[in-house]
């Protein structure tokens, strides 16, 4: 029996039922990447692979407590955090993870599923952009979500996606993967403060397809907890969930779902061990340009 305890990743997020998102694609998308996922529940979904009928959030204190008890425990060596709910959920994790700021912190925000109305939404988004973003290593999000997180309260003329990002990155974020799908292709570019890092292009899927973003921020934050530099863990992220939808599977009646353990039902003939980074499926239109 060995004693070496893999890279273990603390994620915060909603539970999914179907498996297809929230804290199961997490600790799906960690375990396949060599990583021990530990998990904290932010609320808890009603829902199928077709649509979400319910969210129930938890009371921030419930929330800290969980983060905290497991954080005298274990040695987490990366977080990441997906949906919130509520802006005072997102406030007590903030606070949880100020205490460990040596700890690369994913952050993939999910405003679409909240248990409130609509104002709340923008007290959420005010608060991922005012306590949560200045703490994150790498920011992953589609344009529309960056430009809500630099202008929560709506007010104004909305910003250049390029202004926007900027204005995240002054607040001491160090890196944003902003995520635009067109109708063909997926335009992925990592940015710091140097500037454009990368740019990857790649098919889209033609299914709708569930959790998409929390298995590349889950990845990423994988890759990080494995001792990886962001730039490197981004892209390999974005390669592995590439496969992933590549091999995507619908287990009922609406979206897709991506296959997070595709390596390990690879038609290998030879029966040979297979990894996440043993495919020679190379993406057809993903490049990257520095």
């Amino acid at each position: 029996m060995s004693g070496d305890t893999p890279p273990i990743v603390l994620t915060f997020g909603l539970s999914d039922p179907t498996g297809g998102g929230g804290l199961q694609a997490d600790l799906l998308t960690l375990a396949s990447m060599g990583c021990h996922g530990v998990s904290v529940l932010t609320g808890y979904t009603v829902r199928d692979s077709a649509g979400c009928d319910e969210v129930t959030g938890l009371d921030p204190e419930t929330v800290a407590s969980q983060a905290r008890m497991l954080l005298e425990d274990m040695p987490v060596a990366a977080f990441k955090v997906g949906a919130g709910t509520r802006a005072e959920v997102v406030s007590a994790i903030a606070e949880v993870v100020a205490d460990y700021d040596e700890i690369p912190l994913i952050v993939a925000p999910d405003f679409t599923l909240d248990d409130e109305h609509v104002l709340a939404a923008d007290e959420l988004r005010e608060v991922v952009t005012d306590l949560l973003v200045p703490q994150t290593t790498v920011l992953v999000a589609d344009v529309s979500v960056l430009l809500a997180l630099a202008q929560p309260d709506g007010d104004g003329d909305t910003p250049s996606i390029d202004t926007a990002i900027s204005h995240l990155l002054s607040t001491g974020c160090e890196y944003i993967l902003s995520m635009e799908t067109g109708s063909h292709r997926v335009v992925n570019t990592l940015y710091s403060e140097e500037g454009q890092l990368r740019q990857d292009f790649w098919d889209r899927a033609n299914q709708p397809m569930m959790g998409l973003a929390d298995t590349l921020g889950s990845a990423i934050a994988a890759l990080l907890a494995n001792g990886q530099e962001p730039p490197e863990a981004v892209r390999e992220a974005q390669e592995y969930l590439y496969q992933a939808v590549q091999n995507a599977f619908r287990p009922g009646m609406g979206a897709w779902m991506p296959d997070r353990f595709f390596w390990a039902r690879s038609n290998d003939a030879e029966g040979d061990e297979a990894s996440p980074g043993d495919s020679d499926d190379v993406p057809p239109s993903g490049e990257a340009r520095h």
